[in-house]
């Protein structure tokens, strides 16, 4: 399988490239964002790394303008910016999972076997999911509560898509972050609440069944409950 390593920091993208071909990977590099965009829209890739500062145009831009572009392959943002915005700002754009540096490679190397063997799973057939007026199309990509269009971003679905799946259950952040981000649970991250307010903001606000629960000390919970 062939990645795709954007970095501009020459020792680190070599130990990121022997590593991979080390582990039976194909590896293309590219120092800056404006040849990394070229190579992704002309290749197939298993994966894609990419640092987030680097020339041309930033990693989080890099990511944004593949994804506008319909580049469903899935990606790995290594960067020193690990700040709760700097991941948000990361998956908001369409990264898959983030890793801040310094990282151990043998890290690294579990999540990029992660995500190829995900990108390897096609489902066929079209996938709706239903709760108390909320509707999702997995195909599609689209949401709509009591048929009003809901417009979610893509981290934004995918963590509605946990909550429906495992409605009435209650979720730990613990669960979110490893289900929904791939992230090794860090408590001094705050992304889980940021990304439940969002939903909130969107799922519940203008509606007066309110569906989005806390239970506090213990997490979240999807279930159908008057507002009180």
């Amino acid at each position: 399988m062939k990645i795709l390593v954007i970095e501009d920091e020459p020792k680190t993208l070599q130990a990121i490239r022997q590593g991979l071909e080390e582990s039976q990977f194909e590896v293309d590099v590219a120092y800056d964002g404006l040849i990394a965009k070229r190579l992704a829209l002309k290749n197939n890739y298993a994966a894609i790394i990419t640092d987030v500062v680097i020339p041309g145009i930033n990693g989080f831009e890099l990511v944004k303008q593949l994804r506008e572009q319909g580049v469903g392959t899935p990606i790995l943002m290594l960067t020193a910016l690990g700040e709760t915005n700097d991941k948000i700002n990361g998956f908001d754009a369409g990264a898959d999972q983030y890793l801040t540096k310094p990282f151990q490679f043998s890290e690294l190397l579990a999540r990029v076997r992660s995500l190829t063997k995900r990108s390897t799973q096609v489902t066929m057939t079209a996938q709706m999911l239903r709760f108390a007026g909320l509707e999702m199309n997995l195909d599609a990509k689209t949401v709509t509560r009591d048929g009003r269009p809901i417009d979610l971003t893509a981290r934004e679905f995918d963590l509605l898509e946990y909550l429906m799946r495992n409605q009435g259950r209650v979720l730990s952040k613990l669960d979110i972050a490893e289900q929904v981000w791939d992230l090794n649970f860090d408590s001094n991250t705050n992304i889980v609440e940021v990304y439940i307010n969002y939903l909130r903001r969107k799922i519940d606000r203008d509606f007066p069944k309110k569906l989005i629960h806390t239970q506090f000390g213990m997490g979240y919970v999807l279930k159908e409950e008057e507002n009180r």
